[in-house]
C-alpha cells in the first residue's frame, strides 16, 4: 500500500508511454522482419554505414562533452567549428585533386587535408573560446548559451559569404573506390577508412585525457576551477587547450565527413551538430566513453531504425523519417534518463 501511495500521476504517464514505445518498436519490428523487404546483405550495409556515420557523430559529440565538462556550457556553436574544417579543406583537396597529387600519393594527401581541417577548425574554437565566452564566464548559464548560438550564425553566414553557398564535391580518391573484402563480406572502402580513422583518434584523445599532464588538467578543472588554479593549473590554458582539442576532432569529422558523403557545404554543421549533441546526451554529456557510445549507436539507430521499425508498418520512404528517429531517441532519453547512459544521476 505504500509503494501504491507514492506513485504520481507523472509516473504514471511516464509508464505508459515506456509501454507504448515498446509495442510499438516490437509491432514494427516484427511486421518488418515477417514481410522479408530487405536482405541479410542490405542489413548488413546498413549497419555499417550506420557505424561510419556514428563515428562521425562521435568525434563531434567528444567536442561537446570535453567543453561541457570544463565549462559545464553547451558549445552550440560546435558544429559550425566542424563545418569550417571541411569546407576550409575542400580548397586543399581540391587543389591536390586537380595537381594529381592526391591520386598519386592518396596517404600524403589525405595527410595534409586532415592536418588543414583540423588546424582550421582548431583556431576557429579558440577565437570563440578567447573572444566570445571567456568573458561570459562567470555569467549566469543563459548567456552563454545565447552567445553560442550568435556565433554559430555568424561562423555559418561568414562561410556562406567567403566560401559561398553552392555544394562542394569532394575529389574521390581512387584508392578509395571500391570495397574490402573481410572475412568474405564486402565493405565500402571509404567506410573502413572512416571506422578506422575515427577509432584511431578516439583512442588518442582518451590516452590523451588519461595520462598526460594536460589531460589530468582538464579533469581537475572539470571538478572544482578555483581548486585547480590554487594547486597551480593554468585555467585559461588549460580551457583554451580542451577548445583547441574540440576544434581539432570536429575538423577531422569535416573530413570523414566528406569521405562518407562526398560533398560539404556551408549549413552542413547544423544537423550533424545537433546529432553529435543529441549523441552526448544519449551516452551522458560530460563522459568521453559515453559521447563515443553514443555516437555510434545513434548514428546506427538513425541507419537501421527507420526501416526496422517504419517499412513493415507500410510507411512509405521510411528513410526520409531519419531524422524523426534522432530526435526520438533524444526525447526519450531526456523523459527517461537524462544523465545518459554512462552518466551519473549528479550530472543532471
Amino acid at each position: 500500500m505504500r509503494r501504491i501511495r507514492r506513485v504520481s500521476l507523472v509516473d504514471i504517464i511516464l509508464l505508459a508511454i515506456r509501454v507504448v514505445v515498446a509495442i510499438g518498436v516490437v509491432i514494427g519490428t516484427y511486421a518488418t522482419l515477417s514481410a522479408g523487404k530487405l536482405t541479410w546483405e542490405q542489413w548488413r550495409d546498413l549497419l555499417i554505414f550506420g557505424v561510419a556515420q556514428g563515428s562521425v557523430y562521435a568525434l563531434i559529440a567528444l567536442g561537446y562533452t570535453l567543453v561541457y565538462g570544463v565549462l559545464l556550457m553547451i558549445n552550440f556553436a560546435h558544429g559550425d567549428v566542424f563545418m569550417f574544417g571541411g569546407m576550409t579543406a575542400f580548397f586543399v583537396a581540391d587543389a591536390l585533386g586537380s595537381s594529381g597529387f592526391l591520386d598519386a600519393n592518396p596517404i600524403v594527401g589525405m595527410a595534409i587535408v586532415l592536418v588543414v581541417a583540423m588546424v582550421s577548425s582548431a583556431a576557429v574554437a579558440i577565437l570563440l573560446e578567447r573572444i566570445a565566452y571567456r568573458p561570459l564566464r562567470r555569467a549566469p548559464r543563459l548567456v552563454p548559451l545565447i552567445t553560442a548560438i550568435g556565433a554559430s550564425l555568424f561562423i555559418s553566414n561568414s562561410v556562406r559569404g567567403l566560401y559561398g553557398e553552392q555544394v562542394k564535391a569532394y575529389p574521390q580518391l581512387k584508392i578509395l573506390v571500391g570495397k574490402f573484402e573481410i572475412f568474405g563480406v564486402g565493405i565500402l572502402k571509404t567506410h573502413v577508412v572512416v571506422i578506422v580513422s575515427a577509432l584511431v583518434i578516439m583512442a588518442a584523445l582518451y590516452w590523451f585525457v588519461e595520462k598526460t599532464r594536460t589531460g589530468r588538467a582538464m579533469r581537475a578543472i572539470s571538478e572544482d576551477k578555483d581548486t585547480a588554479a590554487l594547486m597551480g593549473i593554468n585555467v585559461d590554458r588549460t580551457i583554451s587547450i580542451t577548445f583547441a582539442v574540440g576544434g581539432m576532432l570536429a575538423g577531422a569529422a569535416g573530413v570523414l565527413y566528406a569521405i562518407v558523403f562526398n560533398q560539404v557545404h556551408w549549413f552542413m554543421g547544423f544537423l550533424p551538430g545537433i546529432k553529435a549533441f543529441t549523441a552526448a546526451v544519449l551516452g551522458g554529456i560530460g563522459n568521453i566513453i559515453g559521447a563515443m557510445l553514443g555516437g555510434l549507436t545513434l548514428g546506427v539507430l538513425e541507419s537501421i531504425g527507420p526501416n526496422l521499425l517504419l517499412s513493415g508498418l507500410g510507411v512509405p520512404s521510411p528513410n526520409q523519417l531519419r531524422d524523426v528517429v534522432a530526435f526520438s531517441v533524444l526525447v526519450l532519453v531526456l523523459i527517461f534518463r537524462p544523465y545518459g547512459i554512462l552518466g551519473r544521476p549528479e550530472n543532471r
